[in-house]
């Protein structure tokens, strides 16, 4: 279970917090986790939406063993649901049916965005359009949409159905930063939100930013808003994700400090520009590195925020969401622990692709460089053991 860990002076404070923007789980309770501190469960559904408060310092951590609050038997929205359809398919209800209810959902404001195997027995199509009608109502929604199988059109495009509504476009907001999209039309992971607080504070005041991957802004607004870079360049090729980052750069006002070059990031054609350069695509970015390479500044370098999913041989304890992907980050007790385990099979690939940029750079130079890992950090699992890593790589020339 997902919750906020804090020092017990602040827990009443942050629990205000989670209860003014509705975000408290209450089915669990307040307990202790290593350190002294203590934790408050957050809703799974609403981690896209988790706003962490400045004067509270906090951290997103996993709950392994979360003890059930009295609020846990209660009526909870999904035996709500499981109620009103009971009612109204009557005798006709089944156990396969039951089987067929999604237990968990991502909402988009008014919008809620089912998983991919919701509602797909045949008894189900009979009802039309008053089931889609009768699911949003015991949600509180008015829209509704279900989620399928990325395309593998290299772009990560969704394929996701509108069931009910006119559009699919939704606006949220994540740490502070507003975010609008077309859930049809654009990929959203409430999984990489742990990645998106820590970008968010590092210190990049006054660094110039290329974002080879930017989508529709889950990293590019972080690096701008919080962390301070003096400017970024955006690059992506999907113009449904363009249309939603020239939107959310305005949202946060600052369109003045970013250039979108829509296209091949193969074919940027900038050079010498870059502090610091973030390749956030998976599996593999590897595509993009010779261009971050040439993107670097030539004479003082920079850091490279290197994506990747390393296959790891342990056993997988983490629950799947949508396309079997662990829709919860890991936190802190969760990381120790999986780091623990994997530690090698993460660090051989960083050393590999440490050697591999660095003669990549003195290729494209002709002189030598040194290549620095400052960290490796664990963004989420997938099944079957592998995990979404990155790697922080300071790349700086090496002096005559």
């Amino acid at each position: 279970v997902p919750a906020l860990a804090t020092e017990p002076q602040f827990a009443q404070r942050l629990r205000e917090h989670l209860e003014k923007e509705q975000l408290l789980d209450r089915r669990y309770r307040l307990q202790q986790v290593p350190g002294g501190r203590v934790a408050l469960p957050v809703l799974e559904e609403k981690l896209d939406q988790l706003w962490l408060p400045r004067e509270v310092p906090c951290g997103l951590v996993q709950l392994q063993d979360p003890v059930p609050s009295k609020a846990a038997h209660r009526w909870t929205p999904a035996q709500k649901l499981r109620d009103e359809l009971r009612r109204l398919l009557g005798e006709s209800w089944s156990e396969e049916l039951e089987r067929d209810v999604p237990r968990a959902w991502q909402r988009h404001g008014d919008l809620i965005l089912l998983s991919e195997d919701s509602f797909r027995a045949a008894p189900w199509e009979k009802l039309g359009p008053v089931l889609w009608e009768t699911v949003a109502s015991a949600l509180g929604a008015q829209r509704l949409a279900r989620r399928g199988r990325v395309l593998p059109d290299g772009m990560r495009s969704p394929s996701v159905t509108l069931l009910l509504g006119q559009d699919g476009w939704v606006e949220h907001v994540d740490n502070g930063i507003r975010y609008t999209f077309d859930v049809t039309k654009c990929m959203f992971s409430p999984g990489n939100i742990t990645e998106k607080l820590r970008v968010a504070s590092l210190p990049c005041s006054g660094e110039v930013l290329v974002d080879l991957y930017a989508g529709i802004g889950y990293f590019t607004l972080p690096y701008l808003v919080h962390a301070a870079a003096a400017f970024a360049h955006a690059c992506e090729w999907n113009s449904y994700a363009v249309e939603a980052l020239q939107r959310n750069l305005v949202l946060n006002g600052v369109q003045d400090r970013c250039r979108i070059h829509h296209g091949d990031n193969r074919q940027l054609e900038l050079r010498d520009v870059a502090d610091r350069v973030n390749l956030g695509l998976i599996p593999s970015s590897e595509e993009g590195w010779p261009v971050a390479c040439r993107v670097l500044k030539k004479d003082t370098g920079g850091i490279l925020h290197i994506h990747h999913n390393v296959e790891t041989p342990v056993q997988r304890a983490e629950g799947a969401g949508f396309d079997g992907e662990a829709q919860n980050p890991m936190g802190d007790s969760v990381k120790e622990a999986v780091e623990a385990r994997i530690r090698p099979e993460w660090q051989r690939w960083a050393e590999a692709t440490s050697a591999r940029i660095r003669g990549l750079l003195a290729e494209l130079h002709g002189q030598q460089w040194h290549t620095n890992i400052l960290h490796i950090e664990p963004v989420k699992s997938y099944a079957p053991h592998v995990h979404h890593i990155v790697l922080d790589l300071e790349c700086r020339p090496t002096l005559p």
